[in-house]
C-alpha cells in the first residue's frame, strides 16, 4: 500500500512497488512484441492497422490495470508530486495525461435510477441527528411557554383504586382456557361428540368477552385500566379460537384415511396450552420453536428501554397531545379549516406515540416475553415502514394478527368456496369489530367510529393496489402515511374525545 511522506508525495510501500514494477514490465514487453507484429510485413496497410490497433488495446488494459492497481495501492485520491521526490513506478502510470478520465456511462448518486441503489445511512444519521435537535427545542419551548403540565396522579392514584374489579376480572380470565382443555379432553376420552365439543367451545369464547365487557360498563373504571382489560380479553378470545381450531383440525387429520402427515397424532396436554397461552403468539401448534437460553442482560437493557419509551409517550401525551385536545372543537361540527388545522397539530405528537408504542409492544415488550420463554420466532413484525400499499402494510406490520387471519378466516373462508374480496372484508370486519370493542367499551361510546375508520381501509386496499401498480411503489407508500398518521388516528383521536366530553356533560 502507499503512504504520504512528509513532502506530500504518495510513497508506494513494498507491495505496491512490485506490482507497478510487474505491470510497467509486461507494458515493455507487449510493446516489444507489438513493435515485432508492425515490424514483419511493411508494406501491408492491413496488417498494419491490425497490428496497431492491438497495441492500442494492450496499452489501454495495462493502463486501466496500472491505475487499478496505483489506486488500490494509494487510495482513490490523486497522486501528488513534489519536486521530483518519490520517482517509483506509481507516477508513471497513475493519472497520466493521456489515460482517459471518463470509461463508462454512470448515474449521479441521486438520480431516480440510482437513489435506491445506494447507502443512505448517513443521510439517516443526519435526519436524526436534526430530528433530535428540532424536538429538543420544541420541547424547551413548550415548557418555558407552558411549564411542567404532567399531573401527579397520572400513573396512579387514590382513585385507581376503584378499578379492582377489572384487576379481579383479569385475573378471572385463566378460567377459560381451563374450560377450552376440559373439553379437548372430554372429546379425546370419547365422552362428548364432536359437534358438542364445537356448541361448549362456542360458549366459552362468547362468555370469555361477554363477561369483562359487562364487568367493563358496570364500574366506572379509568379509561387506561378498561382498555387493558379489553385488550387482554381479545387476545385470550383470539388464543381460545386457535386452540378449537387447531385441536379440531388435527383430530380431523389423524382419523383421516389420507394423511398429510403419517406421523400426526391427536393428544391434548395441560403443558403445550399453558405455554401457549403466555407465549407471544395467537397461532396454537403443539410444538414451537425454541431458543437455548435466556440472555439475563439483554432483558434487563430490554426493560430498561421500556421503561424509558413509556415514560416518553406518557410526557408527549400529558405535555402535547391533552392540550391540544382540550383547546379543540369537534371536527365535524364547527369550521371546516380549523378542524383541518386541529388535526394536522395533533397528527406530529400523535405519530410520535404511536410509533413509540409500536417500538415498545411489539419490539421491546414481544421480545423480552419471547426470550424469557426461550420463544424462538420473534418475526412479530415486518418493514411495514417501507408498505407499497395499506395492504401490503397490514400484512407486515403486526405479524401476530395477521397469521391468525391467514390461518383461522381467510384461508377457511376460501377453503368452503368464499372467492377472494369477501374473504378479505370478512377478514377486516373481524378486525373492525374488535378495535371498536378495545376503544367503545371504557370509553361507554358506541358511535362505530374505529369500526368505519378499518372498514374504511377495504377501499384503500384496491386504490393503493391500482396506485402501485400504476406509478410504482412511492406513491402508495405516501398514501399509507398519509392515511393512518396525518388523517386518521388524529382524527379518531379527536372524535372520541369530544363525545366523550359530550357524553360527560349530558351525564352530569
Amino acid at each position: 500500500m502507499a503512504v504520504l511522506d512528509s513532502g506530500g508525495v504518495a510513497v508506494p510501500t513494498e507491495n505496491g512497488v512490485a506490482d507497478l514494477d510487474r505491470l510497467h514490465r509486461r507494458k515493455s514487453r507487449s510493446d516489444s512484441s507489438n513493435g515485432l507484429l508492425s515490424d514483419t510485413s511493411p508494406s501491408d496497410d492491413a496488417g498494419a492497422a491490425a497490428a496497431e490497433d492491438a497495441r492500442d488495446r494492450v496499452d489501454s488494459a495495462v493502463e486501466e490495470e496500472a491505475q487499478g492497481t496505483a489506486n488500490l495501492a494509494g487510495g482513490d485520491t490523486e497522486t501528488r508530486e513534489s519536486g521530483g521526490r518519490g520517482g517509483n513506478g506509481d507516477v508513471r502510470f497513475t493519472y497520466r495525461p493521456s489515460v482517459p478520465a471518463h470509461r463508462r456511462t454512470r448515474e449521479s448518486p441521486l438520480s431516480s435510477d440510482a437513489i435506491f441503489k445506494q447507502s443512505h445511512a448517513g443521510l439517516f444519521n443526519l435526519c436524526v441527528v436534526v430530528l433530535v435537535a428540532v424536538n429538543s427545542r420544541l420541547i424547551i419551548e413548550n415548557l418555558m411557554k407552558y411549564g411542567w403540565l404532567i399531573r401527579t396522579d397520572f400513573w396512579f392514584s387514590s382513585t385507581s383504586l376503584r378499578d379492582w374489579p377489572l384487576f379481579m376480572c383479569c385475573l378471572s380470565l385463566s378460567i377459560f382456557p381451563l374450560a377450552a382443555f376440559t373439553v379437548e379432553k372430554m372429546v379425546l376420552q370419547k365422552f362428548i361428540s364432536e359437534p358438542v365439543a364445537i356448541i361448549l367451545h362456542v360458549i366459552i369464547t362468547l362468555t370469555e368477552v361477554l363477561y369483562p365487557v359487562y364487568v367493563t360498563l358496570r364500574c366506572d373504571s379509568a379509561f387506561l385500566s378498561g382498555v387493558t382489560l379489553m385488550l387482554l380479553t381479545c387476545i385470550v378470545w383470539l388464543k381460545l379460537v386457535s386452540y378449537a381450531h387447531t385441536s379440531y383440525d388435527i383430530r380431523t387429520l389423524a382419523n383421516s384415511a389420507d394423511k398429510v402427515d403419517p406421523e400426526i397424532s391427536y393428544y391434548v396436554s395441560l403443558k403445550s396450552l399453558a405455554y401457549f397461552m403466555v407465549a407471544p403468539t395467537l397461532c396454537y401448534q403443539p410444538s414451537y420453536p425454541r431458543s437455548p437460553c435466556i440472555r439475563k442482560g439483554w432483558v434487563a437493557r430490554q426493560f430498561a428501554k421500556l421503561v424509558i419509551f413509556t415514560g416518553l409517550m406518557g410526557f408527549i401525551i400529558e405535555q402535547y397531545i391533552n392540550p391540544i385536545v382540550r383547546n379543540s372543537k369537534h371536527p365535524l361540527k364547527g369550521d371546516l379549516l380549523y378542524a383541518i388545522e386541529r388535526v394536522l397539530k395533533l397528527s406530529v405528537p400523535n405519530l410520535y406515540v404511536w410509533l413509540c408504542m409500536f417500538y415498545c409492544f411489539f419490539h421491546l415488550w414481544l421480545n423480552i416475553l419471547a426470550e424469557l420463554l426461550c420463544f424462538g420466532d420473534r418475526e412479530f413484525y415486518k418493514d411495514w415502514w417501507n408498505a407499497k400499499s395499506v395492504g401490503d402494510y397490514w400484512r407486515m406490520w403486526n405479524m401476530p394478527v395477521h397469521k391468525w387471519m391467514v390461518r383461522h378466516v381467510y384461508f377457511p373462508c376460501l377453503r368452503i368456496k368464499i372467492p377472494k374480496v369477501p374473504a378479505i372484508i370478512i377478514a377486516f370486519l373481524v378486525s373492525a369489530v374488535f378495535h371498536e370493542l378495545c376503544i367503545a367499551v371504557p370509553c361507554r361510546l358506541f358511535n362505530l367510529w374505529a369500526f368505519m375508520g378499518i372498514m374504511f381501509q377495504v377501499p384503500l386496499v384496491f386504490i393503493t393496489n391500482f396506485l402501485q401498480e400504476r406509478f410504482g411503489s412511492m406513491v402508495g407508500n405516501m398514501i399509507f402515511w398519509f392515511s393512518f398518521c396525518i388523517f386518521g388516528q388524529p382524527m379518531c383521536v379527536l372524535l372520541y374525545y369530544h363525545d366523550l366530553m359530550n357524553r360527560k356533560g349530558s351525564m352530569s
